[in-house]
């Protein structure tokens, strides 16, 4: 349970973070007179919201499951999400360095999590 409480967050989280790209980019586009009505038109800042939202209601139910302590550096994932969902839907750039960055945040969890 506690496991499954983990990843939802961090899917929950990770969406809203890929929402919130996709909202700054859809704004990208509109003319600089637009009113905040007509920026929050289009449904990507609404699914950032209720994404982070539903992320921390399952991140308070995991404090209240596991030590903050091991709970909290299992959030670092997030990184590694964050940069896969980056480099595939935004074609964003990763190099070599920023992959072993990312192997050692994964060994890191692993080392961590392997005591639950």
């Amino acid at each position: 349970m506690n496991v499954a409480l983990v990843l939802a967050t961090l899917a929950l989280t990770c969406l809203g973070q890929i929402a919130q790209k996709l909202t700054v980019q859809h704004w990208q586009g509109q003319p600089a007179k637009a009113s905040g009505w007509l920026r929050i038109r289009c449904a990507w800042p609404w699914v950032a919201a209720a994404s982070l939202g539903c992320g921390l209601l399952c991140w308070m139910l995991v404090l209240q499951r596991m030590d903050v302590g091991i709970a909290y550096p299992m959030l670092s994932l997030n990184f590694v999400l964050i940069t896969i969902a980056s480099r595939l839907l935004f074609g964003e750039a990763v190099d070599t360095r920023h992959l072993l960055g990312l192997g050692l945040i994964v060994v890191g969890v692993c080392l961590l999590g392997s005591g639950l």
